[in-house]
């Protein structure tokens, strides 16, 4: 995997359920050299209290587990969410399994044993369907994930880091409602502190490299994408 996947993935949350615990010790630990943002959870029960905490953006979980098998913990996270990525482990193959998983819309399945060859496909995937995609944040600018830059015009590029272009995506998909100061420091700043000075600063930085004003401040609550210049 190239250096600039590896980066985009440090900061990707992931979840990693699994009720053998030295299973779950291997998985994590082989999550942890991609992710600087890793959690774990022993059964269904505990891993939905982490998502709702958390909201991880890649769940790995076994199908087979006390208290919530795994084909329950994805129907109560489906209920209301369609994006996370939903990877599931199996050392089954059964055809009404994979009936539940398909009806479920989960992401992909994976055969056990797991090994860094699948784990990594896995993860790639999850770079595949979230970097090939480009935002339209006005008529006249767009947001390329995977090249990390906008476009003006259909001519202009403006190259970003890789915090400016989370910053826009976040906007962009919290395009409807404000993107929250708390929002912010979890998604951005990943656990540490976010300063007014270090915030106010990348705003600042920010708008002196957009070719149009596209963010708006609302007084003591957040930003919010603005169509308008």
């Amino acid at each position: 995997m190239n250096e600039v996947l590896m980066e985009e993935l440090k900061d990707v949350s992931i979840l990693c359920v699994e009720d053998d615990k030295s299973i779950r010790d291997l998985i994590v630990k082989a999550l942890e050299y991609y992710s600087n943002d890793v959690y774990e959870a022993s059964d269904g029960e505990e891993a939905y209290e982490i998502y709702q905490e958390v909201k991880p953006k890649i769940i790995l979980s076994d199908i087979q587990m006390k208290n919530m098998d795994g084909i329950e913990l994805v129907k109560k996270i489906r209920n209301d969410d369609a994006h996370t990525m939903i990877i599931m482990l199996t050392a089954y193959s059964n055809k009404e399994y994979l009936m539940d998983l398909i009806n479920l819309n989960v992401n992909q399945y994976i055969l056990k044993p797991l090994n860094l060859v699948k784990l990594e496909n896995a993860l790639l995937k999850y770079l595949d369907i979230n970097l090939s995609k480009q935002l339209l944040l006005t008529e006249d600018l767009v947001l390329n994930l995977q090249r990390r830059e906008l476009l003006y015009l259909n001519k202009e590029k403006i190259s970003l880091r890789k915090r400016e272009k989370d910053f826009l995506q976040l906007l962009y998909e919290n395009k409807n409602t404000i993107t929250t100061y708390e929002q912010m420091e979890t998604e951005l700043w990943q656990g540490k502190d976010m300063t007014t000075y270090a915030l106010k600063s990348f705003i600042k930085e920010l708008r002196v490299k957009m070719p149009m004003n596209i963010i708006k401040n609302i007084a003591q609550e957040g930003y919010i994408l603005s169509r308008s210049e």
